[in-house]
């Protein structure tokens, strides 16, 4: 299976776009479009995508990448029962704003992981761009982390990612996944909207009908 999903799928130009990369960029695409309709599906399916991303960032070189979709695969499960049974008395999890503290913890959270995996990359392994690397890894991870727990503002460390990911992509010739980013970034921007609007819906009361006016005594 592993040397199916590394063998050339078709070749654009000079340019071969593996088996792997081009079932991630499919599962992708379904992925994100699940997530931002909060359909529960989108944690089967970003599973079976992370693992074709793993193949396919570790045999571009990109290792924090690769590592990163094990944790993926943890944070899927987390998040698949979270979304079912986070909510209040077990029930299916609602969208909801990030607290200051917990906007504290993440830019805590996102400074240490960035250090220590540019610091990791760049005395352990070959990787020819370790700051890129690991900057966008832990903002992936803090992006994911916010989606288990349906926090709306989760869309926006998916978004600044993206933005690097597209040139990081190009750069390694990854042409394909590259795409896939770009079409990532305009999903992400609609799911952004669409979680705002159910937050808002949400916070929306019920309008109880009056009823017939009481008789007079």
């Amino acid at each position: 299976m592993l040397d199916w999903l590394t063998t050339v799928a078709f070749t654009v130009g000079d340019v071969g776009t593996t088996w792997a990369e081009l079932l991630g960029f499919a599962t992708g695409v379904l992925n994100v479009w699940l997530v931002a309709r909060q359909h529960i599906v989108n944690w089967p399916v970003g599973i079976a995508n992370v693992l074709l991303l793993m193949v396919l960032f570790w045999t571009a070189g990109l290792y924090a990448d690769a590592g990163l979709q094990v944790v993926y695969v943890l944070l899927g499960l987390y998040g698949w029962y979270h979304w079912l049974f986070g909510g209040e008395r077990r029930s299916r999890l609602a969208v909801s704003r990030t607290s200051g503290r917990e906007w504290a913890g993440l830019a805590v959270a996102g400074v240490l992981l960035t250090g220590g995996l540019w610091a990791l990359l760049d005395r352990a392994t070959d990787s020819t761009v370790p700051l890129a690397d690991a900057f966008t890894t832990a903002l992936s991870l803090l992006a994911t982390y916010g989606q288990t727990r349906k926090l709306v503002e989760s869309w926006w460390p998916w978004i600044v990612a993206d933005l690097v990911y597209i040139p990081l992509y190009a750069y390694k010739g990854l042409w394909l996944t590259g795409a896939l980013y770009l079409i990532f970034l305009a999903l992400c921007v609609l799911g952004l909207r669409a979680w705002r609007a159910d937050l808002r819906t949400a916070g929306v009361p019920t309008v109880v009908p009056a009823g017939p006016a009481p008789a007079a005594a």
